[in-house]
C-alpha cells in the first residue's frame, strides 16, 4: 500500500456489430482479392454498423455492459471521455449522447480526436481527474463507426477499416497499479498523408466535396507506415526503457490494430515474443480509437493482476503515443 493515488482500469468491455464484411464480399465491390489484402494488411474481415446508428451506439452497449460487470450504476459515473473521429453530429459531444441514454445524469463529458491515438490520449487524460482526486469513476470509450467515412471504391482504405469499439473504468488505487507512464506526441506535418479533405470550417460541405468523395478518408498509405513503424516502436521502447522495463518483464504488447506489419515492427523492436502480443486486427480490421480497448477486452480472461502492459497507437494528424498500464485484476 503506497500514498500515491494511481488510475487503475477496473472493468473493460467491448462491442463490435453483427454485420461481417468479409475480403471476399469486398472482391464484388472494389479491385481487390482476399490474398492481396491479407498479405498487406493481415485482415480478414470487419464489422459494419448498420444504418441509421451512429458511434454513441457502440458507446452506450460497451458502458452498459461494463457497469453491469462491474456492479454499478451509471449515475455513479463522474466523467465519460469518448474518443473518436467518426462523432453522431458535428456537435452535442457524442460523450454528452452517451451519457444521456446511459441515465449517468451525474456525468460530465466531453470527445476527444487523435485519430487512432485517440484511446490512448482519453486514458490519459482521464487518469489525470483519478489521480488528483477530483473523480472516483471516470469512463473512457474508443470507438468509431468508419464506415460512416470510407469510400468502398477506394481500395486503398476500403480493405482497411472497420466499426467497434469498447471502453474502461478507471478508479482510484493505492497498489501501485494502473497507469504508471505515457508519452504522447503529435505532428501536424502528418496532416497531408491521412485526413478528411472536407466537412471542416476550411472546407464546409457542397454538393461538389460530396461528388467529389471528399469527406471519405484520404491516406497515402507508404508515408503513413514509414512514420507510423518507426514511431510506434520508438516511443513502446522509451517507455519501457525510462520505466526499467525489459522483454521479460512486459507481460503485454497492446498494439494499435491499423496493419500487422506495423504491429511486428513495434514487437521486434521490443524484443517481445509474438506470443505476448494482442492481435485481432484479422477478425476487425482498424476500427481506429476502438483497437486498443477491443484488445483488452478479448484478452481480459488472460489478463493477472501485476501484469506489465505496454498499450501503443500511431495514428493520423499525426498523433502517436505509448502507456504503460500495471494491470489491476484478475487470477
Amino acid at each position: 500500500m503506497s500514498n500515491r493515488v494511481t488510475a487503475a482500469i477496473t472493468a473493460v468491455y467491448g462491442y463490435v456489430p453483427e454485420d461481417v464484411l468479409t475480403n471476399e464480399r469486398l472482391e464484388g465491390m472494389v479491385e481487390t482479392n482476399d490474398a492481396w489484402i491479407t498479405e498487406r494488411t493481415g485482415i480478414r474481415e470487419r464489422r459494419i454498423l448498420g444504418k441509421g446508428l451512429g458511434t454513441s451506439e457502440i458507446g452506450v452497449r460497451s458502458v452498459l455492459a461494463l457497469c453491469e460487470k462491474r456492479g454499478i450504476d451509471p449515475s455513479e459515473i463522474d466523467l465519460l471521455i469518448c474518443a473518436t473521429v467518426t462523432p453522431d453530429h458535428q456537435f452535442p459531444a457524442t460523450a454528452n449522447i452517451i451519457c444521456d441514454r446511459l441515465g449517468a445524469k451525474n456525468a460530465w463529458g466531453f470527445d476527444l480526436m487523435a485519430a487512432c491515438s485517440g484511446f490512448l490520449y482519453g486514458l490519459t487524460t482521464g487518469a489525470q481527474f483519478i489521480q488528483t482526486g477530483k473523480h472516483k469513476k471516470v469512463v473512457v470509450v474508443g470507438a468509431d463507426k468508419m464506415s460512416s467515412i470510407i469510400d468502398y471504391e477506394d481500395r486503398a482504405t476500403c480493405i482497411i477499416f472497420g466499426d467497434g469499439g469498447g471502453a474502461v473504468l478507471l478508479e482510484p488505487n493505492t497498489e501501485g497499479l494502473g497507469v504508471l507512464d505515457s508519452s504522447l506526441h503529435s505532428d501536424g506535418g502528418g496532416c497531408q498523408f491521412l485526413h478528411q479533405k472536407a466537412g471542416g470550417s476550411v472546407k464546409p460541405a457542397t454538393i461538389r466535396t460530396v461528388e467529389a468523395h471528399e469527406h471519405n478518408v484520404y491516406q497515402e498509405g507508404k508515408s503513413v507506415f514509414k512514420f507510423a513503424v518507426t514511431n510506434m516502436a520508438e516511443v513502446s521502447a522509451l517507455v519501457m526503457e525510462r520505466n526499467g522495463l525489459t522483454a521479460d518483464t512486459v507481460t503485454w504488447l497492446v498494439p494499435h490494430q491499423a496493419n500487422l506489419r506495423i504491429i511486428d515492427a513495434t514487437a521486434r523492436r521490443m524484443g517481445l515474443d509474438e506470443n505476448k502480443v494482442m492481435i485481432n486486427i484479422a477478425k476487425y480490421g482498424n476500427t481506429t480509437a476502438g483497437t486498443l480497448p477491443l484488445c483488452l477486452w478479448e484478452w481480459e480472461p488472460r489478463l493477472k493482476k501485476g501484469d506489465n502492459l505496454i498499450l501503443s497507437a500511431f495514428g493520423g494528424g499525426f498523433t502517436w503515443g505509448a502507456v504503460y498500464v500495471k494491470w489491476a485484476y484478475g487470477a
